[in-house]
């Protein structure tokens, strides 16, 4: 298993934060290149799709961090967001879903083609796979460039556990996180799910986290 350190790609550290405890693997390879790649896309609209807890808005707040924009919450998104955006080179449009003002989304990927800006789109599902009514946003759409994040790998789960683990300051020795990785969901949802419940159990205990408390989590997921 390699260390964390390692879970980063030979990408330069300083220029790909790495103090921002991004992990890199498999399933969010391409994802995390694409973004470090600005402005070199193919197309000025990017889909990142993934469940939650898997990333995504991490890795836009690396993004901006270190090429600058705007974030907007979709569910926020209204005329005087149409405004704001004017300054901004990149903008990223935050869990988008079914619910939005088709007009005005229309009026935002017009802006970004018009004024040569990039739009980042993070959802759960492909925004080109949503039927909107209105044909010509459907058509928009479909433009997008897509980036999936994938179920992790044992190396990203082992650094996911890692770091859910550190931020509760939880130390597991490594049999017991290897233990755990050949048996929980292949999910980052559930992966958050299953160390909170863990470290339930083990409060209400009193004990240290053992193979005991792990079985226990696992029987009751």
């Amino acid at each position: 298993m390699k260390s964390l350190n390692q879970l980063l790609l030979d990408f330069d550290y300083e220029q790909n934060f790495k103090d921002d405890d991004f992990y890199v693997g498999k399933s969010n390879f391409y994802a995390f290149e694409l973004m470090n790649n600005w402005p070199k896309w193919e197309k000025n609209f990017i889909n990142i799709i993934g469940e939650k807890f898997s990333g995504k808005t991490h890795l836009t707040d690396i993004f901006l961090k270190k090429f600058g924009g705007i974030r907007i919450e979709t569910n926020f998104f209204d005329d005087e967001n149409l405004k704001t955006i004017k300054p901004y080179q990149n903008v990223v449009l935050e869990n988008f879903d079914l619910d939005v003002n088709e007009k005005l989304i229309y009026s935002l990927f017009n802006i970004i083609d018009q004024d040569n800006k990039f739009l980042i789109i993070t959802s759960s599902e492909p925004v080109a796979k949503i039927d909107f009514k209105l044909e010509d946003l459907k058509s928009r759409t479909k433009n997008c460039l897509l980036a999936k994040i994938e179920n992790p790998d044992d190396e990203l789960m082992f650094a996911l556990i890692l770091k859910n683990l550190s931020d509760r300051q939880i130390s597991l020795d490594k049999r017991l996180i290897d233990f755990i990785i050949k048996r929980v969901d292949r999910s980052y949802g559930k992966i958050f799910e299953f160390i909170y419940k863990i470290d339930e159990i083990s409060l209400k205990k009193k004990k240290s986290i053992d193979f005991k408390i792990i079985n226990e989590a696992l029987e009751n997921k």
